[in-house]
């Protein structure tokens, strides 16, 4: 088993389904961190190498920390494109989307700081958390109780 940021990976599992373990982590920024670190898709997590959680690790704890992708040429230098064509400026920085990644404990006061948003400046989202209601626009006559449930545990301060 691996231990990374306090979350358990079975060995067992793919990489790109344990890192859906993190909170805020889907299947798409999955393949995204497992396509930056060079990890195969069929890729279990005891095939990591500890260099390689070393560097997940790493790079979840602070992910605004790391460095820039390296822009790799998408042909060899010497190929010359047609005369007719535009020769596209490459850019000298390409935007990381996993620049601004935000998980656990992070984006879940994140979370709680907009609800808080909404409840203070008394927004109609703001009043139907504070009322322990349906946010979105859901049913209230049968089906509130999931809403009811979270509202009163999580979201209530």
């Amino acid at each position: 088993m691996v231990h990374i940021l306090g979350v358990l990976l079975r060995d067992s599992w793919p990489a790109k389904w344990a890192f859906r373990k993190f909170y805020g982590i889907g299947a798409h920024t999955a393949e995204r961190i497992c396509a930056r670190f060079q990890i195969h898709d069929k890729a279990q997590m005891r095939d990591l190498t500890p260099q390689q959680v070393a560097q997940i690790s790493a790079f979840l704890s602070a992910p605004s920390t790391t460095a820039n992708l390296p822009i790799l040429p998408l042909a060899p230098a010497r190929f010359k494109p047609p005369s007719t064509a535009p020769v596209p400026q490459l850019q000298s920085v390409r935007k990381d989307p996993l620049k601004e990644l935000k998980i656990e404990s992070e984006l879940r006061r994140e979370i709680k700081e907009n609800i808080a948003h909404h409840r203070m400046i008394g927004s109609y989202v703001g009043r139907r958390h504070a009322m322990g209601m349906p946010v979105r626009g859901q049913r209230t006559s049968s089906n509130a109780s999931t809403a009811r449930k979270l509202n009163r545990i999580e979201r209530r301060n």
